[in-house]
């Protein structure tokens, strides 16, 4: 009794309401988080600002006589019934343009009415204006502009009915000008002027560095000569002087030895200056004192012929670090991510609503169910998240963990819930847990996920947010990691909008110059929603630039080895620069260390998805199956990864070879536990509660989250959004597939027998030795797919060894021995 009152009162004690509760202002709280407030506040500002301006330049051409009457006002004029006031605002809009523009501010009082405008704009969310940087860029401007116009301008424009700085503006300048005086004022003020335009942009201080350097319009690596004064003298008609300051000539002016850009070396004592006269395009010419000593040799001149410099090829090599890096994203250097304001806002969005009665209630009746089986527990624990409780149960001592999970059936029935699933132990914690359904459960949006810091501050290379975790954490993932995601589960259970929630992370984090999607879609309207914005981010072979999304299986076959096309020409590409993987190769390729004449190329993401993988394989069967695993084994250094879905995860659909090279893993609701162990490797998956709720694979352990809702209309809206900014004049183009395996058959008549397969003589040999054709015989004996097979039976037919079709039927063998098949095969070749 002692521990269950010591229970109670902690209970208690969590239960205590907060301050904002307890002094009756949590409803007011709400009230100011109302989305409705503030649109409403947002367009009174709006209106204030849009006022305030026209009555700030109403004030240039009424000021002067509305002045007279502000500062002596009758009583009853500043109701403006007689129209006193000129100002196209009224009294209101003369009196406020009064005392901003000619007390305060002046001109530079316009960044008032913008900086509101801003503010009505955030919070209509019509535009995501960072407001902290606004407000003091603005309010530094406004002062700035105050006292330059007050003390540099106003001076020569006496006449004008106020001074344009405003009466701010002239007393911060006339006490600064008391203390450092006119120059010193106006020091300061450049100063703050090019310290403003420095936090603005960087791009500032290359701008100053070249103004301040005095030659940086000398031209370079000038051949010299030196030669006595009189020489000097005598052409110094010919060119104008050009002296150079290269710093790898000059590098000590006090050297005895000056190194010259074509090797020539010529000897200077220190002591002796050398006084450049005049240069033209052939010479340097130098004079050279004599010394002031006993042999002085006045009358002996020295010519040092510095040689002929060479003429530079007109291909010389650049200076690789002297060139800006390269930027993949300047085709497109317009181009805006999408808003977070197409994504649409539920109300039960945010934290998950607690209901202690159900917490409680689900409480008492755990307890009460181990202890009906001799089970006790010395502590338990709810974690809340957004459609499912955690309840973290310590077990007393003595107690097997298995008595436990043999008793989730029993728990189940007395919490009445559609599933519960019992986690036992938790890892890394020493409790056991078990998940119950809440009675509420809260929509998680995309526009929470893409919101939030998580998201928004992410270095991932392909960050994709599903959704939130049971502690109503933030769930992303890296695909470039992953490197490759299997998703499954039954159908309606979600798998679609986790497709799509992947999709959406990736547009909202990615430029189209830095990746490209694969979109394959058996049943034809998926991923129909996704051909707006082709252009920009779909990949697909030349043939297929009017329709990028595949969704026929020859097709699908010729993308997939175009993509082996382009995974071995990437690898080429690593191998010749010397690097390992995708990133550290554009990382090097940006700095311009890698020379595009020998083929190197900004390399973007390619992300293939694949949404019902199960009808492919039923299609196609080992064309689709082998190309994915050689894909999926190799792909992910170069930029490459796949994500396949699909409905049926059965083991001749999920097969060992795509498990083992498909680490990531996500599974959704599924009917029963041999479907979950077949994707998870574990059972679990059965018994979640579907409409979005999945467990993340990736390691040992899996990660239950609820994928973020996001509707087909939202999707919609950031295609369309993308699709109205420019884009590229094609999909991102695909290599050609190579001519064999996997080839669309056209018919006979398309056949063409100066391009035989490879295989071609032996289907000969088989179908007359059995005198059977068929296209099935010929897969059997060779291992071969449909389509390969039915190109063989069209060549076959063109050179006259079976007959036409009949349906299902085999065709009739038209060479009857095998003694005409070589004479027919030696006039073929």
């Amino acid at each position: 009794m002692a521990k269950k009152t010591t229970r109670n009162n902690r209970n208690s004690k969590t239960q205590a309401p907060s301050l904002m509760e307890s002094i009756g202002l949590s409803n007011f709280k709400q009230i100011f988080q109302n989305e409705r407030l503030h649109f409403v506040i947002g367009m009174l500002l709006f209106a204030v600002s849009v006022f305030l301006i026209w009555a700030f330049i109403s004030y240039f051409t009424t000021g002067q006589v509305d002045q007279s009457i502000i500062e002596d006002t009758n009583p009853g004029e500043m109701a403006n019934q007689n129209g006193e006031f000129q100002n196209a605002c009224g009294s209101l809009g003369a009196k406020s343009a009064y005392y901003f523009m000619s007390h305060c501010f002046g001109v530079s009082a316009f960044c008032i009415p913008v900086f509101l405008f801003l503010v009505s704009l955030r919070l209509m969310k019509a535009y995501q204006a960072k407001l902290i940087k606004w407000f003091f860029c603005l309010m530094l401007l406004m002062l700035w502009t105050s006292v330059s116009l007050a003390m540099f301008v106003s001076p020569i424009v006496p006449d004008l009915h106020f001074n344009l700085g405003g009466g701010h503006g002239l007393w911060a300048g006339k006490m600064i000008e008391g203390f450092v005086g006119m120059p010193g004022l106006a020091a300061i003020m450049i100063c703050i002027a090019l310290l403003f335009l420095i936090y603005v942009s960087s791009e500032t201080i290359i701008i100053l560095r070249k103004v301040l350097n005095p030659l940086r319009l000398i031209p370079k690596n000038v051949p010299f000569t030196i030669s006595s004064s009189a020489e000097a003298h005598d052409n110094s008609n010919d060119e104008p002087l050009h002296i150079v300051e290269d710093p790898e000539v000059f590098d000590d002016p006090m050297s005895e030895t000056v190194e010259f850009k074509d090797d020539s070396f010529v000897s200077v004592e220190p002591d002796i200056p050398a006084t450049p006269v005049v240069a033209n395009d052939d010479e340097f010419v130098v004079q050279v004192p004599a010394q002031e000593d006993d042999n002085n040799n006045d009358d002996i001149i020295i010519d040092v012929n510095a040689g002929t410099a060479e003429d530079k090829a007109e291909g010389a090599l650049v200076n690789i670090e002297e060139m800006e890096p390269y930027d993949p994203k300047r085709d497109l250097e317009n181009y805006h991510y999408p808003t977070l304001d197409l994504l649409k806002v539920y109300e039960s969005d945010g934290k998950p609503y607690i209901d202690m009665e159900e917490q409680n209630r689900n409480k008492n009746r755990i307890v009460d169910v181990l202890r009906s089986f001799g089970v006790e527990i010395s502590s338990i624990k709810a974690t809340v998240g957004p459609t499912i409780t955690l309840y973290e149960i310590t077990p007393a001592s003595g107690v097997k963990i298995s008595r436990i999970r043999n008793l989730e059936d029993d728990i189940a029935l007395s919490l009445a819930a559609l599933g519960i699933r019992i986690i036992a132990p938790i890892p890394g914690k020493g409790t056991i847990g078990i998940e119950v359904p809440n009675a509420k459960q809260n929509i998680v949006s995309m526009e929470s996920i893409l919101n939030s810091k998580k998201f928004q501050e992410s270095t991932m290379e392909l960050p994709c947010a599903m959704g939130k975790t049971i502690t109503n954490e933030v769930f992303m993932f890296d695909l470039a990691k992953a490197p490759h995601l299997l998703v499954a589960g039954a159908t309606g259970q979600g798998k679609s909008v986790g497709l799509n929630a992947i999709l959406t992370s990736l547009l909202y984090k990615k430029h189209p110059a830095e990746m490209k999607i694969v979109l394959v879609d058996p049943k034809m309207v998926e991923f129909s929603i996704y051909r707006s914005i082709s252009k920009h981010f779909l990949a697909a072979l030349p043939e297929q630039a009017d329709d990028p999304i595949i969704t026929d299986t020859s097709k699908v076959v010729r993308t997939l080895q175009s993509l082996c096309v382009e995974m071995d020409a990437r690898y080429e590409l690593l191998m010749a620069a010397g690097e390992r993987n995708i990133k550290d190769y554009n990382r090097k390729f940006i700095a311009r260390k890698l020379n595009p004449e020998k083929g190197h190329k900004f390399m973007p993401y390619i992300v293939v998805v694949i949404d019902e993988f199960g009808d492919l394989i039923m299609t196609a069967g080992k064309e689709i199956e082998l190309p994915i695993a050689r894909i999926a084994q190799k792909a992910r250094a170069v930029g490459i990864h796949m994500i396949i879905a699909t409905q049926r995860p059965t083991t001749n659909i999920i097969t060992g070879t795509i498990k083992a090279n498909f680490p990531a893993r996500i599974a959704f609701k599924v009917s029963q536990g041999i479907d979950s162990k077949t994707i998870l490797d574990r059972m679990g998956a059965q018994q979640l509660i579907g409409r979005g709720d999945m467990l993340y694979l990736q390691g040992n352990d899996p990660i239950r989250v609820q994928c973020a809702f996001v509707d087909t209309p939202e999707v919609d809206d950031i295609n369309q959004f993308i699709a109205k900014q420019q884009g590229y004049l094609a999909p991102y183009e695909l290599p050609e597939p190579p001519v064999g395996d996997g080839e669309e058959s056209g018919g006979a008549n398309d056949a063409d027998l100066t391009h035989l397969d490879p295989m071609f003589e032996d289907a000969a040999r088989l179908i007359v030795g059995c005198q059977q054709g068929s296209t099935s015989l010929i897969q059997r004996k060779f291992a071969i797919g449909y389509n390969r097979a039915g190109r063989l039976m069209d060549q076959l037919e063109k050179a006259g060894i079976v007959g036409a079709a009949h349906g299902s039927k085999p065709r009739e063998v038209l060479i009857k021995d095998e003694v005409s098949l070589e004479n027919l095969l030696s006039q073929i070749r």
